[in-house]
């Protein structure tokens, strides 16, 4: 009888031993999962930084320790920053890069008073917005995820799509986004 037990006993314990084993090996291969995503956000941030060091900037006093701080953040939490801060100020990183040179712009006018200088508008985008995504790409030469974020505006405020173009190619936008069933104004 005490050898039959001994054997049960000696078959749990195997089996216990293999699921530890087991175990162990999962464990090894998540670690090895999260060791190359690591290096792959050390890498990412190593590219980051060197491109940062390329590039000197003058930073005011005021913001030099946010301006550190940023620095020494990675990509992945910058990239929610960024997502926290369009949320909380209800604004669009691209939305501003692309209504900053509106601003400025102006209409240039020619002697005889009509402006030689328009701003594309986009008003509207209507029931074909893939189709109004695709020309704004077009246009802006952006890419998707910029050029979906300035269609996605329109529904808080007109969107500039391309500022102070020419006259002839002003009216070519619009007829591109108006086809792809876009509402445009030239300003």
């Amino acid at each position: 009888m005490a050898k039959k037990e001994d054997k049960k006993k000696d078959k749990k314990e195997k089996k216990e031993e293999e699921k530890k084993e087991e175990e162990k090996k999962e464990e090894k291969k998540e670690d090895k999962k999260e060791d190359k995503k690591e290096d792959k956000e050390d890498k990412e941030d190593k590219e980051d930084k060197e491109d940062k060091e390329d590039k000197e900037v003058e930073v005011p006093k005021k913001f030099k320790d946010l301006v550190e701080k940023i620095e020494e953040m990675s990509v992945a939490d910058l990239a929610e920053l960024v997502e926290v801060l369009e949320d909380k100020f209800n604004v669009s990183a691209t939305a501003a890069v692309a209504a900053a040179p509106a601003a400025s712009a102006g209409g240039e006018e020619d002697g005889g008073g009509e402006k030689s200088a328009y701003d594309v508008i986009l008003k509207g985008v209507g029931e074909k917005k893939i189709q109004v995504i695709k020309a704004v790409r077009n246009i802006t030469g952006e890419g998707l995820k910029d050029s979906k974020a300035l269609v996605d505006g329109v529904s808080d405020e007109p969107q500039v799509v391309k500022s102070n173009v020419k006259t002839e190619e002003a009216k070519e936008l619009q007829k591109e986004l108006e086809e792809a069933g876009a509402e445009v104004e030239l300003k």
